[in-house]
């Protein structure tokens, strides 16, 4: 063979799930020019190796398609990763609020510490979330922001200070800012179930400078290719504006620096300017447009502001008003006549049972099958309503944010609502397209092994067995969801999602056999090695040094520098782990070692009674 035609690599002595019923099992995979090229048996694929071949041993691994989550806010998450300390996966609230005095320590005003989203109180073993008092005691200057999924938000008083909430600052329509009995805020802003008041208080904060956005973004791509993502559909989000919050992923994309292949939805920005969003965004842009890496792909997950239904199940369901239904057909007509995908945020059946009534009635006035549209979240929609989205063509992107809220919604309605939320059995057998992805970054984590271990074990990360057998995957079945599913979304089937012949050589090689491991082990899972477009965009271990290298995040005190992103279970725990250094005889079995000496010159811990009593454990006297 000819070096012009050799593969540009060979992998060879893994365990690879192609999502291919044609070569489910092959020993070897080859690629050139980017795209799989031979996958099957090793006595002809090996011959094949030219002199620059680059012959890879997977020593056994798991290799499996690239993940591709269906439902990432990856282009606005980029631009203050950052920015954010990451609770996802700690398992302590000790060990957080380690991670938390650490940061403030190193912060420099008039930055903030925030932590915005990706965990639960639930995933603690304290099964709660810090008081204010913790809060201020730890971080008595250093502004604090804490987004606990989009139910509420602790700001301590340096950050209510810099954000300008007083005695007189109003409630805004659906939220509350909680006041003592002076009337003065607490610190505590609640969605009444509107989340506004907690993305607009968030929105306060500095953001970081373009250089910085840039290093941001690439790190949270890494980021997301440590753990076997290659690709994403972005679905918007809130101050989120087009094209002006877009130039950061256009100047990477230029720059050959994409590690994540996205397609982008565009979301409306501002109520009553909907129509007026979608008219002009028609004529600049069209479903398609891009490349590989980059392209545009419909409208969503926000089309009209009047069907948001605010996934707060600590709070009664939000009533959608009577102008949704007008509001949404005049926005989806718009869509169907540019030829435009769209998706839609939908929570609960009443709101789909309403949408699907203007999809309804614009499919009567020109055909809306064959748009690849879709319905996102769907957690309590009905038997009579899937079908309604199987009649008209359409999808649903499932993601696990009853991982992080399962036990708040069985609380409101019960066990047995509990079962089916969402009812993936049930799309599958309908014969609609279903594909799975996250929501992250500031409801739930962005760790996709979480999701698929929601969809295979039905528990929360609070331990909270939701669903019975009947309504969970085999690995399989949610390994389908996670890669060849997907593509159906961003209308790339037979693009990518496989280990095939001719499709995009994306491919994770894992730390564990997923597919065998125990349940409880499943979401622990990162890559070992990620490959995109047969190119190198993570390794570790043995694969590190084909990785390439990536700059330090910027700036130097970001929480990245020192945290990372997810936090193992393995790595976690370290609290207790300091016993041995400690010296201290006198443990709490849920602080650990993390005592109040710690915090010494930073609050008045000497005063061990009045002060630190105020906590309610007395470990913290220590």
């Amino acid at each position: 063979m000819s070096q012009s035609a050799a593969p540009d690599v060979i992998l060879v002595n893994g365990r690879f799930s192609t999502m291919d019923q044609a070569t489910p099992n092959p020993e070897a995979v080859a690629i050139k020019d980017g795209r799989f090229s031979a996958v099957g048996a090793s006595r002809e694929i090996m011959p094949t190796a030219g002199a620059s071949t680059r012959v890879l041993d997977l020593a056994g691994g798991r290799a499996v398609p690239g993940l591709i989550d269906s439902h990432l806010h990856l282009i606005r998450g980029g631009l203050n990763y950052n920015m954010e300390l990451r609770w996802d996966g700690v398992r302590s609230l000790s060990d957080a609020m380690s991670m938390l005095r650490r940061q403030v320590a190193v912060t420099p005003p008039p930055q903030w510490v925030r932590v915005v989203g990706g965990f639960s109180e639930h995933q603690f073993a304290e099964k709660r979330l810090p008081t204010l008092d913790e809060l201020n005691a730890v971080a008595p200057d250093t502004p604090v922001f804490i987004l606990h999924l989009y139910d509420r938000a602790l700001l301590n008083r340096a950050a209510l200070r810099v954000v300008g909430y007083t005695k007189t600052t109003p409630n805004p329509p659906g939220g509350e800012i909680q006041r003592d009995a002076s009337g003065e805020p607490t610190g505590l802003l609640l969605a009444k179930p509107n989340a506004q008041i907690l993305y607009a208080t968030l929105a306060k904060g500095p953001s970081l400078p373009p250089e910085y956005q840039l290093n941001s973004t690439r790190h949270f791509m890494r980021e997301l290719n440590r753990l076997g993502i290659t690709g994403a559909i972005d679905a918007g989000g809130g101050f989120q504006n087009y094209p002006e919050d877009y130039e950061i992923i256009r100047k990477l994309h230029a720059d050959g620096e994409l590690t994540v292949r996205i397609a982008y939805n565009l979301f409306t920005q501002k109520k009553g300017e909907e129509l007026a969003d979608f008219t002009r965004w028609g004529k600049m842009v069209r479903p398609g447009q891009g490349d590989d890496t980059l392209r545009h792909n419909g409208a969503g997950e926000m089309l009209v502001f009047s069907a948001a239904d605010f996934e707060d199940f600590r709070e009664p369901r939000p009533e959608m008003g009577g102008e949704m239904t007008t509001e949404l057909a005049d926005v989806v007509r718009v869509l169907v006549r540019n030829r435009w995908p769209w998706r839609m945020h939908a929570t609960y059946d009443e709101t789909i049972t309403k949408a699907l009534d203007a999809f309804e009635q614009v499919n009567r006035e020109m055909p809306i099958d064959g748009l690849h549209w879709m319905l996102d979240h769907c957690e309590t929609i009905s038997e009579r309503n899937i079908d309604r989205v199987a009649a008209l063509g359409g999808g649903i992107a499932v993601q696990h944010r009853m991982v992080f809220q399962g036990e708040d919604f069985a609380a409101r309605y019960g066990q047995a609502a509990l079962e089916r939320t969402p009812p993936v059995r049930r799309m599958l057998e309908a014969g609609v397209p279903v594909g799975a992805g996250t929501d992250a970054t500031r409801v739930a984590s962005y760790n996709p092994w979480v999701s698929f271990a929601w969809l295979v074990t039905g528990r929360t990360l609070g331990g909270l067995q939701m669903y019975p057998a009947r309504n969970r995957l085999s690995r399989e079945e949610a390994l389908r969801l996670w890669t060849v599913s997907n593509t159906w979304f961003s209308t790339e089937e037979g693009k990518k999602g496989q280990i095939k012949v001719g499709q995009l050589a994306d491919l994770a090689v894992l730390d564990r056999d997923v597919m065998n491991v125990p349940e409880d082990e499943i979401q622990d899972t990162v890559s070992v090695l990620t490959l995109l477009g047969g190119k190198v965009v993570h390794g570790s271990g043995d694969y590190a040094p084909l990785a390439p290298t990536l700059p330090p995040p910027m700036p130097d005190w970001s929480p990245v520098r020192t945290f990372g992103g997810y936090q193992r279970r393995a790595d976690a725990g370290n609290g207790m782990k300091l016993a041995s250094a400690c010296g201290c005889a006198s443990a709490c079995g849920v602080h650990g070692h993390d005592h109040a000496r710690a915090l010494a010159g930073r609050a008045p811990a000497a005063d061990d009674r009045s002060f630190w009593g105020a906590f309610g454990c007395s470990c913290w006297a220590v």
